[in-house]
């Protein structure tokens, strides 16, 4: 793994932290093109885990982190994220599988990512 794709994932895992309370467990992030696509495992606190128990409850809690993360990436790009990719995000698309603690996050930057 690059030095740029081990920060980045850094960058990801503390704002999750920060946000929910705990970080995924483990990150696997590409760079093609302008995009970044990373791949979080184990995502869920104790407490989501057993809202998610219901059927009702598997809907609030992906609905919940998915608006979370739209949301606060909306307001502003994480600290260091541009500086460290050298362009500027553009949009985030993410979503969440409760059933099996796997999330996926498409980062679109202005530019080419170089890595």
């Amino acid at each position: 793994m690059s030095k740029k794709m081990h920060e980045f994932n850094d960058i990801i895992r503390k704002l999750r932290k920060d946000i929910f309370g705990k970080g995924p467990e483990r990150i696997h992030t590409v760079f093609t093109d302008n995009m970044a696509i990373s791949t979080l495992y184990g995502n869920l606190t104790p407490t989501e885990r057993f809202i998610a128990s219901s059927p009702e409850g598997l809907k609030m809690v992906r609905a919940a982190r998915t608006s979370m993360i739209q949301d606060l990436y909306h307001k502003a790009t994480p600290e260091g994220m541009e500086e460290l990719m050298g362009s500027k995000l553009l949009h985030l698309f993410t979503d969440i599988k409760i059933e099996e603690d796997v999330a996926i996050s498409v980062f679109i930057f202005e530019d080419k990512i170089s890595e």
